[in-house]
């Protein structure tokens, strides 16, 4: 495995960070070498109380155009921008729109609502991209027509898009751009801040447990037709990927990344080992003069978001952006 310790100066790290990159993309497949254009319109729109929400399309690949939430609050210019990744739930981008599920998790409306333009775009599979007698999160056909590419890469690529809109958008300050995610989006928005430097912040929440303590490392490559990375099946039968979560979260660095994971009730066998990830991470972060932009909490209230929680998440954006 690649051993972060070795990295004890800015001198040290961008040879480790390309060395990393490079096995983390070997996981996530091959991605498009060129960005499409976006070609943004609006469906429509309502007027709320101190925003309006939009919803619009946009391409994510030369034959791919799919919907989004965009919140836009009254009286802002230059205001930060916020990509608000979905949990694993069948309506998509309804949820961080408000539309329905766990108001806890009404994302892009809490943050409308705060003043920062904010957009909840559907990942492949889930919300307006199923596919016609599919179930939610049933990749078999996407693999047919991508096969050099993982879920994971799929979602992190139309999540650089969703990143794409807001650079467009006059309202946002383009040095002004975060991510949110819980569950399967806590996950996403990692990849997101390893991957895309335009991300300024990132919040996670109960995003991961490490490869290397989880008992049930087929969650990561095929759960119940869901593949999410399948070249990490072979990895596992060969001991193991050359990366851990410690190595993402490390090439978000020097990104401000904030944590936030259960210890009970968990969908992971072993949620306590994200402190070894974040203690491993850390080091990097103090290596480039940014220990204090990575930040971890650990709770008992399960596999949920609650009011201490987004509290915590409001005050590292208020922090970053």
């Amino acid at each position: 495995m690649l051993d972060l310790s070795k990295v004890r100066s800015p001198i040290s790290w961008p040879q480790c960070r390309g060395d990393i990159a490079n096995e983390v993309r070997e996981v996530l497949g091959t991605l498009p070498k060129e960005k499409v254009e976006l070609q943004l319109k609006t469906v429509d729109e309502i007027d709320y109380p101190g925003y309006v929400r939009r919803r619009v399309n946009y391409f994510v690949d030369s034959w791919t155009r799919i919907s989004a939430w965009l919140f836009l609050p009254e009286g802002k210019d230059e205001a930060p921008g916020i990509l608000c990744c979905h949990q694993r739930v069948p309506q998509g981008k309804d949820e961080p729109a408000g539309k329905s599920g766990d108001p806890m998790l009404y994302h892009a409306q809490r943050y409308a609502e705060m003043g920062y333009v904010a957009i909840a775009p559907d990942c492949i599979t889930a919300g307006d991209r199923v596919l016609a007698r599919k179930e939610p999160y049933d990749t078999r056909t996407f693999y047919k027509d991508s096969s050099k590419m993982s879920l994971a890469g799929k979602m992190l690529w139309d999540h650089m898009q969703g990143i794409s809109v807001l650079e467009e958008l006059k309202r946002v300050d383009p040095a002004r751009i975060g991510v949110i995610g819980h569950g399967m989006g806590g996950t996403n928005a990692l990849f997101l801040a390893a991957f895309d430097n335009r991300i300024q912040a990132c919040v996670s929440s109960c995003g991961f447990s490490r490869f290397e303590k989880d008992m049930n490392k087929a969650r990561w490559h095929d759960d119940d037709n869901m593949q999410y990375m399948p070249k990490l099946e072979e990895a596992f039968k060969a001991g193991g990927p050359e990366f851990d979560w410690e190595h993402i979260l490390a090439l978000a660095a020097p990104s401000p990344t904030l944590l936030l994971n259960t210890l009970s009730n968990s969908e992971f066998d072993n949620p306590k080992s994200c402190d070894k990830a974040f203690k491993q991470a850390k080091k990097i972060y103090k290596a480039l003069g940014a220990e204090s932009a990575l930040d971890y909490y650990s709770h008992h209230d399960g596999h949920a978001m609650n009011r201490d929680l987004m509290d915590m998440a409001d005050d590292w954006f208020d922090r970053w952006l």
